[in-house]
């Protein structure tokens, strides 16, 4: 399985080839208007005003462009629900029912959206209708798709897992929208908006979300009037080929350093799934990344049917199984004592097929050293009960 993707976007020439159609058609009927260009995400890409036009109609014009490209479909759609009596559609979230906002497609995929204000709704329309009759160009460049971002948050909750921690992860794409989220039984609620808030900044300032808290702390608090940033570590991007393709969010670990951590985890996994790794791919991994991966730990390879993990451990962890995943440990530094076997106390699930629990009861106990081998097949419980500080060792999950 590839989980790489690719999307179209307007260039420069081709905002300028919309833009200018448009605006030659509103200036040969006299109409006085404001023109907005939008991105596939709602987000400005230009704005022309023509002469005489009124002071209000830029953020109106922006409003429709913005309507017609989240909605994929024309503004005008959402106004005749409204006049037709289904006001419900008033309450649609980025929605604003007036006409005047048409998608801007390519092969069927919407790259964009225009927008006019200032005139009739008829003769709105009819601007933005010409401006996106024409010829305009794209560009093509990596995305975050639906398989990509599923790998990187499943990345997160692998690592949160094995070191007993139960936050929140979520993926967005490049537009800062969410794409994926993984929230366990144990994660706090208020998680799920917070990680979503620092996938979001890291994705549409393409940087990592502590930045902003560094900037807010260290003694420029305006950073907090950044519009859209939320100021607290633990959103990292996805760069592919020198793109921002989307960002990892993590929140409710057992610290704000291990949302970052664990962030960092998702968005390197993101980073290869975006970028075309799969498990027909040979994956080669340098000694200086394996023993980066060891100062943190986190997966290093992340496939359809394997994984494997550069495991570290500080202290015992949580008791585990895994309903169809076989585990295979080799010990590359410390010691530890593990239990397999016996039976779950109060466990809970974190993911189908994916069992936690405080510990075990019964079971069999096995002392590990560097070189040790030890294989846990599918459906048998294991809890690391006392661990070296720290505790290194790869880990290969195999579904079974």
């Amino acid at each position: 399985m590839t989980a790489v993707r690719t999307r179209k976007v307007l260039d420069g020439g081709g905002v300028d080839a919309v833009l200018g159609a448009a605006e030659k058609h509103a200036t040969e009927h006299g109409h006085r208007v404001v023109i907005a260009i939008v991105d596939a995400s709602g987000r400005l890409l230009a704005l022309r005003r023509t002469e005489g036009s009124q002071v209000a109609s830029d953020q109106v014009a922006i409003d429709k462009a913005r309507t017609a490209a989240i909605f994929v479909r024309p503004s005008r759609e959402i106004e005749r629900q409204v006049t037709d009596g289904r006001l419900g559609a008033l309450a649609l979230h980025g929605a604003r029912a007036l006409t005047g906002g048409v998608p801007l497609a390519v092969d069927g995929q919407v790259v964009g959206a225009i927008g006019t204000s200032g005139e009739t709704p008829d003769e709105d329309e009819a601007v933005s209708l010409a401006g996106a009759a024409a010829q305009f160009s794209t560009r093509e460049v990596p995305a975050l798709g639906y398989a990509a971002a599923q790998v990187a948050v499943q990345a997160v909750a692998a690592a949160a897992a094995a070191r007993g921690v139960a936050p929140v992860a979520a993926a967005v794409d490049a537009g800062g929208d969410l794409v994926y989220v993984w929230r366990p039984d144990a994660a706090q609620v208020a998680s799920v908006g917070v990680a979503t808030d620092k996938a979001r900044t890291a994705a549409i300032y393409r940087r990592p979300s502590r930045d902003f808290e560094l900037q807010a702390s260290g003694g420029r608090p305006s950073a907090l009037h950044l519009a859209g940033a939320v100021p607290l570590q633990g959103g990292i991007p996805i760069e592919v080929d020198g793109h921002v393709v989307g960002a990892v969010g993590v929140s409710g670990a057992s610290s704000a350093d291990e949302d970052q951590e664990l962030a960092e985890i998702g968005a390197d996994a993101g980073r290869r799934a975006a970028s075309g790794a799969s498990d027909r791919d040979a994956v080669h991994v340098p000694a200086r990344e394996v023993e980066e991966r060891f100062r943190l730990g986190g997966l290093l390879v992340d496939a359809e049917g394997y994984k494997v993990d550069a495991g570290r451990r500080t202290g015992p962890g949580a008791a585990e199984y895994h309903a169809a995943v076989v585990d295979v440990m080799r010990v590359v530094r410390g010691r530890a004592a593990v239990v397999t076997g016996g039976t779950l106390h109060a466990a809970r699930e974190v993911a189908p097929g994916e069992l936690r629990a405080e510990s075990i009861d019964g079971g069999t106990a096995y002392e590990l050293g560097e070189g040790d081998v030890l294989v846990v097949p599918a459906g048998v419980p294991h809890q690391f009960v006392d661990v070296s500080d720290p505790f290194l060792y790869f880990v290969t999950k195999v579904v079974a």
